[in-house]
C-alpha cells in the first residue's frame, strides 16, 4: 500500500475540492476519482465496474453514494458496495483530511 499527500493544508484541500464534486487525480501511476461531502473526502476507483464509465462524470448524492453517469448505478463511497445495479462492488480507497494535507492510501 502507498500513502499519496494532496495539498499542503486542510484548508487548501478543502478549496481545491468543491463540495460534492468529483475530481480526478493521478496517484503514483494510478488515476482515481476523489470527492468530499463537508468535511468527508472519499477516494474511489475512476471506472465504474458494470461498463467502465467514467466516474469523474458522475454525481454525489445526499447518501454519500457516487451515481455512475452510464446506467445510474450507485455506490457507498463509505464501503465501495453496490446499492444498485448489478455488478462487482466499487474500489475504495482510505482518504484522511489532516492538517498537512489529505492523505490517500491506494
Amino acid at each position: 500500500m502507498r500513502t499519496f499527500t494532496l495539498g499542503n493544508s486542510a484548508d487548501e484541500v478543502i478549496a481545491l475540492f468543491p463540495n460534492r464534486t468529483i475530481k480526478e487525480v493521478q496517484l503514483g501511476d494510478q488515476k482515481v476519482c476523489v470527492t468530499r461531502d463537508g468535511k468527508s473526502f472519499f477516494a474511489f476507483e475512476r471506472l465504474c465496474p458494470h461498463r467502465l464509465a467514467n466516474l469523474r462524470e458522475g454525481q454525489l448524492n445526499e447518501f454519500q453514494e457516487v451515481i455512475c453517469p452510464l446506467h445510474h448505478y450507485r455506490f457507498e463511497l463509505n464501503s465501495g458496495r453496490v446499492k444498485a445495479g448489478d455488478c462487482r462492488d466499487l474500489k475504495v480507497y482510505k482518504a484522511e483530511l489532516q492538517e498537512s494535507g489529505l492523505k490517500i492510501s491506494i
